[in-house]
Formats: structure tokens, C-alpha cells, sequence
């Protein structure tokens, strides 16, 4: 048994939530450098130049690599040998989230009500996805998720007989359909299995994993290497600009599901795809 304090908690999702909003991750600087390298156009070119010169200038300055410095989503496994002391874990989750924004100087853009929309004032509350798994540690990967890409996903239950090629279809479209709204290059999330909720939820769970790795099962690796292939043909470009870059990687996730029932998902995330992971 080992023994956390809530205030530990506390300052390490502050300082994540402003590692995140500043600090582009890794994979996905070195996936625009590439796909840079690779680019014929030259002008989505001069565009994917200009995302990397905000990253660059984000991480020295210290500043947002957005305005919309998004809603948190937090993907929370708990271990259960883990004790915890000094208040409520989520409280303290919340508290961290405040006092980050507060810091950062970060935009304030959670709402109280999706119909009467009066202004939190500190981005809170975050989105909480709580695992309880074995061992004596804390696990918080942390996504600051903005409303462009946001706004474009899309849920579907489709019939157990339908057919891998419409499956395909509906995610290309989708992709298809937000264009520029996702602020391109995208990460494509897909969620396969589950029921209504927990579909979506894989799709979100998709955008954590880094865009150079696949799936370990090797047939969805496959689809993720076609999906990405054939969205790429769709020429959006980084912007919606044109371009041969319209995606960066498509993750799959999959999950049990009903006799009866295939759900599938589409969760974007823009080229400023921010995550962050603690571990307490």
C-alpha cells in the first residue's frame, strides 16, 4: 500500500495542463517534419513551416499553442493499492486544472450549461475517465481538447452484417465533410466496439496513443495505414488549403460489443494534438 496526498495531485495535473497547451509532443512534431519533407505543394508546404515555427515559438515563450486551449479530458487509471489522503481525487484534479490555467494565462472555455453557457471562469470541470487497475501508482494522461476538431466527429451503430468498405466510407466521409474545420493536418481517432458511450469513448482514447505507433494487432494496423492512405488522397492539405497532408495518423481502437450491434466513431484532433502524462 503507498500513500498519495491530493496535493501532490494537484500540482502535477498544474504543471501538466501547462506542459500540454505550450509544449507540441514529439511524435507529432516530428510527424509534421516529415510529412514537410515529404510535401509536394509548396504552398502547404510554407503552411506546415508556419505550424512549426508556433510550436517553436509556444515552447520558448511559454505561450498557448492555441487560443482555444480547449476543454480537459483526462484518462484516469488508479491503482489499487494506492491510498489516497488530504480530500477527493477529483476535486484535486480540478483544483490542479484551475490553478494551471490560472497560470498559463490560458483561455477560460468551459461552460456551466450546453443551453444557458455562463462561463466557469477557471476551464473546470474536466472530463473524467477513472480506471481502477492493479499496483500501487497513478496514471493521468491528460488531453486539452479543442472545439474545431471537436465539433466534426461523428457516431454511428451500424448493423454486425454491414460491410467493412461502408464501415470505411462513413470514416473517410466524415473526415471528408469537417475539411478545414479540424484545422488539418488531423489525427483521426476511431473507435470499433462497445456500445453507444464507450465507442466514443475508444475514439477519444485513440487520439492519446503516439502517431508513430500502430496497433498491435496487425490487421487493424493494416486499416490504419489504408484509412490514412486513402484520407490523404482527399487532398484538404494542411489548413484545408490543398496539399498532399490531410492527416498525420489514424488510430484505431477496438472493444468487445454486441451480437447485434457495430459501433464505430470518429474523433479528430487538429495538427496542435496536445497530451500530456503523468505518472504519481
Amino acid at each position: 500500500m503507498r500513500t498519495v496526498q491530493m496535493s501532490e495531485i494537484t500540482s502535477a495535473v498544474c504543471n501538466a495542463v501547462i506542459k500540454a497547451n505550450t509544449i507540441l509532443p514529439p511524435d507529432i512534431l516530428q510527424a509534421l517534419r516529415a510529412a514537410k519533407e515529404k510535401e509536394s505543394v509548396p504552398r502547404a508546404r510554407k503552411i506546415l513551416d508556419i505550424l512549426l515555427l508556433n510550436a517553436d515559438i509556444a515552447a520558448k515563450e511559454q505561450m498557448p499553442l492555441c487560443q482555444d486551449t480547449g476543454l480537459v479530458v483526462i484518462d484516469l487509471s488508479i491503482g489499487q493499492e494506492v491510498k489516497l489522503e488530504g480530500g477527493g481525487l477529483e476535486e484535486a484534479i480540478q483544483q490542479g486544472i484551475r490553478e494551471g490555467y490560472k497560470k498559463g494565462y490560458f483561455r477560460n472555455s468551459v461552460v456551466d450549461d450546453p443551453f444557458i453557457r455562463m462561463n466557469t471562469g477557471d476551464n473546470t470541470p474536466a472530463i473524467i475517465h477513472t480506471h481502477i487497475v492493479p499496483g500501487e501508482n497513478l496514471w493521468l494522461k491528460i488531453l486539452p481538447k479543442g472545439a474545431g476538431s471537436e465539433n466534426v466527429g461523428a457516431l454511428a451503430v451500424f448493423k454486425p452484417t454491414e460491410s467493412l468498405e461502408n464501415i470505411k466510407a462513413f470514416i473517410i466521409n466524415t473526415v471528408s465533410a469537417a475539411g478545414a474545420n479540424s484545422c488539418p493536418p488531423v489525427i483521426v481517432g476511431v473507435g470499433c466496439g462497445g456500445n453507444l458511450e464507450h465507442c466514443a469513448y475508444l475514439a477519444k482514447r485513440a487520439l492519446l496513443r503516439p502517431v508513430d505507433q500502430r496497433h498491435e494487432r496487425q490487421d487493424v494496423a493494416g486499416l490504419e495505414n489504408e484509412l490514412l492512405q486513402e484520407i490523404n488522397k482527399l487532398s484538404i492539405g494542411p489548413q484545408g488549403l490543398g496539399g498532399d497532408t490531410s492527416a498525420l495518423a489514424v488510430n484505431i481502437e477496438v472493444g468487445p460489443t454486441h451480437i447485434a450491434s457495430l459501433p464505430v466513431a470518429v474523433n479528430m484532433n487538429c495538427h496542435c494534438t496536445r497530451r500530456a502524462v503523468i505518472k504519481i
